[in-house]
């Protein structure tokens, strides 16, 4: 029996569950499949990304930025953690004319930010096409193996007295009176149930809002998406050192260790219902393609190696996460709409929402997300 039953073994779910856990609190974690199955992990690495990002968003990105160098010493275990700066390219005069205020703003809240004109631009990325004429550059940005981040923070929960069950797929919400009192789920082709003593923690990112709704009617301003990753074949090495973004093609582009190029940056698969999985769609993937060409022409002879869309996310209505306790559920903690982009907050998310569930008070970093929000 746990004080914290934990539903979702993605990297807020872990993560969550080794921050209670090492405080000394009875915790529990059910996931559906295995350990980073989700969003969590597969092909390539996750951005530690500040740069452009929402402004409810910056001052949580500044606390993790200390949390993430210092990661794979607390948690004991590989994250795949590097530091090689980011940059949001620039390709059109509308672009550049907003960009000071950009950076400004990321300074006033702690994340250093420069312009950085052509010149400046080309002694980082000599390889960018002439069409780029600058770059906000963030050099605290980094990334990090999501797969094995998420791996070793489970581990970590493990070793400090958290109970992970694997193969527990959450079916049933039993409430009482406006709070949770158990859940069952199904183990091993059979049902079990599981008390909830204090608190749920709901963390199932692609299950969350259709569970919801069926249990509390609670319709939740987010919705499925299939996120497209793929690898180019290994350069001799890859034409860029660093984190790449920009400011209005879909893209996003990272050098991995194994020498690969991983592009992404919101191209979609779609759902298989024969097979009951996401599939990539040859268009998309040439279409991520093509963006990643533009900024970057030496790729053109670099074939694609990978292709995965069968990772699902959910995305919420204004673009940030939901973090709140819901209608008629007053003791079950929901996290769910992190919109592609929540993997580089995660750390400083689930601390603060491990001393929210054991003090009651909210964190004032977390008041943004609240589903009050919407009204």
């Amino acid at each position: 029996m746990s004080d914290y039953l934990i539903v979702g073994g993605g990297i807020y779910g872990c993560a969550v569950a080794w921050q209670l856990a090492k405080r000394g609190a009875s915790t529990r974690l059910l996931e559906a499949r295995t350990i980073a199955s989700g969003a969590s992990g597969g092909l390539g690495e996750r951005g530690v990304r500040a740069n452009g990002r929402d402004l409810r968003e910056l001052p949580l990105m500044r606390m993790a930025y200390p949390l993430w160098q210092r990661l794979r010493e607390d948690i004991g275990g590989e994250t795949g953690y590097r530091r090689l700066g980011h940059l949001r390219l620039i390709e059109r005069e509308t672009d550049l004319a907003r960009a000071p205020a950009q950076v400004w703003l990321q300074n006033r809240q702690g994340i250093h930010s420069q312009l950085l004109d052509a010149d400046k631009l080309r002694e980082l990325e000599p390889k960018l096409s002439d069409k780029v004429i600058a770059a906000i550059y963030c050099p605290s940005d980094g990334v990090a193996d999501h797969s094995q981040t998420t791996r070793s923070m489970a581990t970590a929960a493990q070793a400090a007295g958290a109970d992970i069950i694997e193969g527990a797929r959450v079916i049933k919400m039993q409430l009482d009176k406006g709070r949770v009192r158990g859940v069952t789920a199904e183990v091993a082709s059979e049902q079990a149930d599981f008390p909830v003593e204090q608190q749920l923690v709901l963390l199932s990112n692609a299950h969350i809002a259709d569970f919801v709704r069926h249990h509390l009617a609670v319709q939740l301003p987010i919705w499925r998406i299939l996120p497209q990753v793929l690898a180019l074949e290994a350069g001799e090495p890859p034409p860029m050192t660093r984190l790449i973004g920009h400011a209005h093609r879909t893209l996003a582009i990272k050098p991995l260790p194994d020498g690969r190029v991983m592009i992404s940056g919101g191209w979609r698969g779609r759902w298989d219902e024969a097979t009951g999985r996401g599939l990539p769609v040859a268009e998309q993937v040439e279409g991520n393609r093509q963006e990643a060409l533009a900024v970057y022409p030496s790729l053109a002879g670099l074939a694609v190696d990978e292709v995965y869309t069968d990772r699902a996310e959910t995305v919420c209505i204004d673009g940030i996460p939901i973090i709140d306790y819901l209608p008629d559920a007053s003791n079950m903690l929901v996290g769910v709409g992190w919109s592609g982009h929540g993997w580089a907050i995660a750390p400083a998310v689930a601390m603060l929402m491990a001393e929210w569930l054991l003090s009651g008070q909210r964190p004032d970093l977390l008041k943004p997300f609240a589903y009050s929000r919407f009204g």
